[in-house]
């Protein structure tokens, strides 16, 4: 038990991001405000962002260059994760534009932006039309 709580104690960075993971899978799931899912949204990528980022890290190894001095005592950071994590920065600002320009004509089309208020009316109207 000890080796779990120290263990815990030392990465505690994926505690946070697990935190961070679960509220904004409760936003998205939970709540019904199209705004707040979006903010869910995001908060989401932003776990695995930094999840990924976070992993990049290796004490251990050596880096792909040959250094001068003191060779076995660098750090290496592994690009790979900083840069996929980079297209995926840019591709998560992309959805979010066009979740809010979406949220942003439901608004006006709807006058809401309550999803059960939507469903409510749009059940409405399919029992208008049947």
């Amino acid at each position: 038990m000890a080796e779990l709580l120290d263990h815990l104690w030392t990465h505690y960075h994926y505690a946070i991001y697990v935190a961070l993971m679960l509220i904004g899978l409760y936003a998205v799931l939970a709540k019904g405000n199209l705004v707040k899912k979006v903010i869910g949204l995001n908060l989401l990528q932003t776990a695995v962002f930094l999840f990924y980022i976070s992993i990049g890290r290796n004490t251990d190894g050596a880096a792909p260059v040959v250094w001068i001095e003191k060779p076995d005592t660098m750090p290496y950071e592994n690009p790979l994760p900083h840069v996929l994590m980079l297209t995926a920065i840019v591709v998560g600002v992309s959805i979010t534009a066009v979740a809010l320009a979406l949220v942003v004509r439901i608004k006006g089309a709807y006058g809401t932006v309550d999803e059960g208020k939507i469903l409510a009316m749009d059940e409405a109207e399919g029992q208008g039309k049947g």
